[in-house]
């Protein structure tokens, strides 16, 4: 089988890991992420006619029903759209789900670009600011000690990778605390970009960047805590702000 989705493998095998799943592996799967990164990056560009079922079963080494399967899930994602007499054309960008969380990880696999991680912040500030609001008016105190323990734990993270997974946490756990289900829906979109945080710059290796991003997060904790929504806003602006800047800076001191 051919390997050009080899990276965007690895970046959703990360993103499992950090969240606590175990990464699917099977024929089905492996068409899907290289069809799919090859078709965000463009491989396939916007508006092609991707190749016949008989090329893309040679190149595979699938049966027709795996690769049917994967090009079913690729149009579900919005990357593609099988019409009758003209083929299967890849769709415009804006149709794609860029919540999806294969969609971020073959993004992500690109660069990420400063501006792909910049896109990422807003869309979470937009959203997570009042997540962290409605926690502090709604949270149970099981939700706001859960919420101080992921503070704990992120402080005495010994390793990139656990202190991303314990972030995660804390975040999932401020979600269900707003009590409204829509803010699951961004999970994708909090793990892309926390593993993207934990790949290009992870506090852990800094004491004093370790030191900022514990305090921000004990801030969102103890504003919930206290039942202070404008707090809790302020805090989350700023920890997401600074995770973005914190990447941003790695990524523009990196060689090119």
């Amino acid at each position: 089988m051919d390997r050009s989705g080899g990276r965007a493998r690895h970046s959703g095998d990360l993103i499992a890991t950090l969240s606590g799943r175990s990464p699917a592996r099977n024929l089905h799967s492996d068409v899907l992420w290289e069809l799919g990164y090859a078709i965000v990056s463009s491989q396939y560009p916007q508006g092609s006619i991707l190749p016949p079922d008989s090329e893309l079963l040679e190149r595979f080494g699938v049966s027709r029903t795996v690769l049917r399967e994967a090009l079913k899930t690729l149009a579900a994602k919005g990357l593609i759209e099988a019409r009758a007499r003209i083929g299967t054309r890849v769709l415009p960008r804006e149709r794609w789900n860029l919540f999806d969380a294969d969609v971020l990880a073959w993004h992500f696999e690109l660069g990420p670009d400063i501006t792909f991680l910049r896109s990422l912040a807003e869309v979470r500030i937009g959203i997570e600011i009042e997540a962290a609001a409605l926690a502090a008016e709604r949270a149970s105190p099981d939700q706001v000690e859960q919420l101080l323990d992921w503070v704990e734990h992120m402080a005495q993270a010994e390793t990139p990778a656990d202190f991303a997974r314990f972030d995660l946490q804390f975040h999932r756990v401020l979600a269900e605390a707003s009590g409204n289900p829509f803010m699951a829906s961004i999970s994708a979109l909090v793990e892309m970009a926390l593993t993207a945080a934990f790949t290009i710059s992870s506090p852990v290796n800094d004491p004093a960047a370790l030191a900022v991003t514990v305090g921000v997060h004990r801030r969102i904790a103890e504003a919930i805590s206290s039942r202070n929504p404008v707090a809790a806003r302020a805090a989350m602006r700023d920890a997401i702000s600074q995770g973005f800047d914190r990447a941003a800076g790695r990524m523009e001191a990196a060689p090119r």
